[in-house]
C-alpha cells in the first residue's frame, strides 16, 4: 500500500502477470519485475520489494514527515504546479524569482524545480515570495497554468536540510536489505543496488527533486517490439497514472489502479 503527505504521493508497483487486467491475483505480486514510488511512497515502494520492514518504515516515515515539517515552518514556503509551454524555460525563470527575491532583501533565497512529473509539466518549490512572482509573471515564462500546492513548504528543495540528520539516523538504526526485485530511486531515476545505497539515497531524496518523469523512461525502457507489462498503482488517487499517459501512452494502457481501502471494505462486507 502506497501512501502520501500533501500533493498527494503513492507507490506504483510494476509486475509481468498472466490473466486479465480486470483482476488482481498473487501472481501479480509472485511475478513482479520492478517497482517505483512517489516522494514518500518510495518507502511503500521499498516495503512492497523487501527491502524495509513495515514498522520500521513506518517509523521512519514519522520522524521524516515531523522533521520536514519543522523545517517548513522555519521559512515561508511552498509548492508551485506549473504546466508550461514548448518554450518555457524553467531554470530561467526560478533565476529571476531569486533575483526578485534577493531585491526583497531575502538572503540566498530557494526557487528551483522540485518535481518532474511529464514532459511540459513540473513542480517550482522555494520561498513564497518567488513563487508568487512566478504566478505573476506566467505569461512571460510561457507557463500556461500555475497552481499553488496545498502543503506547507518547499519539500525537496535545500530548505529541508534541517530534515536530513533526523532521517539518517533513524535510518542507521534500521535492517535494510537488498530488494527482492528492481527499485528505482527518485534521487537519480536509476535502481537502488544495495542497502547502503538505499540508506543514502532515502536521505538525499528529502533536498533533491523526485525525478518521475526520468524514472519512468528508465522504467519502461526496451527494445521495440517488446510488449510492456501490467502496471498497478496501489493505494488513493490516481494521479501517477494520468501522469504515466502523458510519459508512454503504450505502457499505459496496460495500466490498472487498485485503491487498497475499497478492497479492504469489499473484504469486510
Amino acid at each position: 500500500r502506497a501512501g502520501g503527505r500533501g500533493g498527494g504521493a503513492s507507490g506504483l508497483p510494476r509486475g509481468a502477470a498472466e490473466g486479465p487486467l480486470g483482476s488482481v491475483s498473487p501472481q501479480v505480486v509472485e511475478r513482479c519485475v520492478a517497482a517505483a514510488g512517489y516522494s514518500v511512497g518510495e518507502f511503500a515502494a521499498l516495503v512492497f520489494a523487501g527491502a524495509l520492514g513495515f514498522a520500521e518504515a513506518l517509523y521512519a516515515v514519522k520522524v521524516r514527515a515531523e522533521a520536514m515539517q519543522k523545517a517548513s515552518e522555519a521559512v515561508p514556503s511552498g509548492m508551485l504546479s506549473v504546466v508550461g509551454r514548448r518554450e518555457a524555460n524553467y531554470k530561467f525563470a526560478c533565476l529571476e524569482a531569486r533575483k526578485h527575491c534577493e531585491s526583497l532583501g531575502i538572503e540566498n533565497p530557494v526557487c528551483t524545480v522540485s518535481n518532474y512529473l511529464f514532459p511540459d509539466s513540473r513542480v517550482i518549490a522555494g520561498h513564497l515570495q518567488a513563487l508568487e512572482f512566478l504566478q505573476e509573471n506566467a505569461r512571460k515564462y510561457y507557463f500556461k497554468r500555475t497552481k499553488m500546492l496545498p502543503v506547507s513548504g518547499a519539500f525537496h528543495t535545500r530548505l529541508m536540510e534541517p530534515a536530513v540528520e533526523p532521517l539518517a539516523e533513524v535510518l542507521k538504526s534500521i535492517e535494510i536489505q537488498k530488494p527482492l526485485f528492481c527499485v528505482y530511486s527518485n534521487v537519480d531515476g536509476k535502481k537502488y543496488m544495495h542497502s547502503k545505497h538505499i540508506q543514502k539515497l532515502l536521505v538525499k531524496q528529502v533536498v533533491s527533486p523526485v525525478l518521475w518523469e526520468q524514472t519512468m523512461h528508465s522504467v519502461y525502457e526496451r527494445k521495440q517490439g517488446t510488449e510492456f507489462p501490467y502496471t498497478y498503482e496501489v493505494g488513493p488517487g490516481n494521479q501517477l497514472g494520468a501522469i504515466l499517459k502523458q510519459c508512454n501512452l503504450k505502457a499505459w494502457k496496460q495500466y490498472k489502479h487498485v485503491d487498497a481501502l475499497e478492497d479492504e471494505e469489499a473484504a469486510e462486507t
